[in-house]
Formats: C-alpha cells, sequence, structure tokens
C-alpha cells in the first residue's frame, strides 16, 4: 500500500498516512477516464441551442406571383429557406444530452484518477483544510506553501464555510466533497488536496468489497427488557368475578314464541 506524508497547511511534515491499495493504487483505465469525463460534460450541458423553421420566421404567407407565366422560378413564400431571412431546414432543437452510466463504471473511473494522480506526485493530504480567515489572499499563500499550483482541487468532508467563501474569487481552485467528487474535476485541475477525513470517506466509499467500517467508540446497546405485568390485588379479583354473571343475565333477552298469538 502506498504511504503518503501528512502535511499541516504550512507545508511542514507532520505524519503519514497508509493509503488503500485498490483506491489509491490501482491500475489507470484511460477508457473509463474518456467515458466518465465524456458523461460529466454531457450531463452538464444545457442543450438550448435552437433555429427558426419556416413557420417561425417573419413574413407573409401569400403567393409572391403567380404559377407560370412569368419567366421566373415558382415561389410559394417568402419563408422559403432558399430566401434570404427564410427559414432553417433541420436546425437544431432543444434536447437533453445527458444518458445513464453505470455506476460501477464511475466509481472504478475515480479510482484510475486519483491513482494517477498519485503517480504523478499531484496528490498531497493534510491534516485538516481549516483557515483562519476566509480572506482570498490567505489561502493563495496556502497553495504557495503546498505546492505552488495555480489550479487546486480542495476536497474537504463537513461544513468548511471559510474554505468556501476563500476559495470561490480564486481562478482554478475549486472546493468539493468527497460524496461528490467527480472525474472531471479530479483530471481537470492539477493539483489535488485531500484532507484526513476525506481519505477515510473515499477510501470507504470506493472500496471494491465494500467492507464495513469497524467503529470502536460506539457500544452496542443491549435490547430492552420485557415489561412485567403487575399481579392484580384479591379484592379486585372477587368483585369482577361477582360482576361477571350480572352482566350475562342482563343481556339475555326473552325467547319470542313462534305462531299467532
Amino acid at each position: 500500500m502506498p504511504v503518503v506524508d501528512v502535511v499541516n497547511l504550512s507545508g511542514k511534515k507532520v505524519g503519514e498516512v497508509e493509503l488503500a491499495d485498490a483506491i489509491f493504487g490501482a491500475k489507470v483505465n484511460p477508457h473509463l477516464l474518456h467515458e466518465a469525463t465524456r458523461w460529466y460534460q454531457r450531463e452538464i450541458r444545457s442543450g438550448t441551442h435552437k433555429t427558426k423553421d419556416k413557420s417561425e420566421v417573419s413574413g407573409a404567407g401569400r403567393k409572391l406571383w403567380r404559377q407560370k407565366g412569368t419567366g421566373r422560378a415558382r415561389v410559394g413564400s417568402i419563408r422559403s429557406p432558399l430566401w434570404r431571412h427564410g427559414g432553417t431546414v433541420h436546425g437544431p432543437k432543444p434536447r437533453d444530452y445527458s444518458y445513464a452510466l453505470p455506476k460501477k463504471m464511475l466509481l472504478g473511473a475515480l479510482r484510475s484518477a486519483l491513482s494517477a494522480k498519485l503517480s504523478e506526485q499531484r496528490l498531497t493530504v493534510v491534516d485538516a483544510l481549516d483557515l483562519e480567515t476566509h480572506k482570498t489572499k490567505g489561502l493563495r499563500e496556502t497553495l504557495g506553501k503546498l505546492n505552488g499550483s495555480k489550479s487546486a482541487l480542495l476536497v474537504s468532508h463537513g461544513e468548511n464555510r471559510n474554505l468556501e467563501l476563500a476559495s470561490r474569487n480564486l481562478e482554478g481552485v475549486k472546493v468539493a466533497a468527497p460524496h461528490v467528487l467527480h472525474v472531471y474535476d479530479v483530471l481537470k485541475h492539477d493539483l489535488v488536496i485531500l484532507s484526513k477525513d476525506s481519505v477515510v470517506r473515499l477510501s470507504h466509499t470506493l472500496d471494491p468489497e465494500k467492507r464495513p467500517v469497524v467503529v470502536p467508540d460506539v457500544e452496542t446497546i443491549a435490547p430492552a427488557a420485557a415489561p412485567v405485568k403487575k399481579a392484580a390485588a384479591p379484592k379486585a379479583k372477587a368483585a369482577a368475578k361477582k360482576e361477571k354473571p350480572a352482566t350475562k343475565k342482563a343481556a339475555k333477552k326473552p325467547a319470542k314464541k313462534k305462531g299467532k298469538e
């Protein structure tokens, strides 16, 4: 398994972390990377292109001149596609370019993208992405200390308001959560910066075997005991027995005699 240094925001080494070989050391599959990138670009495509056909352009609908006898070519409308300012034939119409891609292909492409970044030494793990201020200047200085790259993808787990405010005004810098990480973003940026929490989340999400997460801090809760029925008092039992026959006698109705009275 690959071992990567863990640094702080000043660029100093504070520890090491062992990355999962099945996720960060997988074989790079160019076909999956191409398919995932193509799928993402078609998903974000608006598809609002539109041209006007013969029935939508402006112009009168009358016949310009009679069919025969003028020596000119026959014409039926000024909105004909053969004429200037006429309609467009077989032009583009609004449509949806998105299509379904299997989830296994997306996860495999994300493993290939992370493995490619690690092999190119363009993946950095930091202990935390907690900034002291929301100023853009502070984040730019931090990126300069880490690798000096102007294009960076910051992967942080949980709410990080200072990081979101400081990064939104920097060109080429994007903040993403581990559960919404896209292959296109990983390949587009020169540097990928992961927090330790993000590494744990990605290791669990992209694990091909889907092994359960062991949480030693949580204890198993024993099931609640069954409620014990309280015994009724002897006087109440005796009173209930006396009341039962009385109610039965009151419930009886006199039998009707058959035949004429």
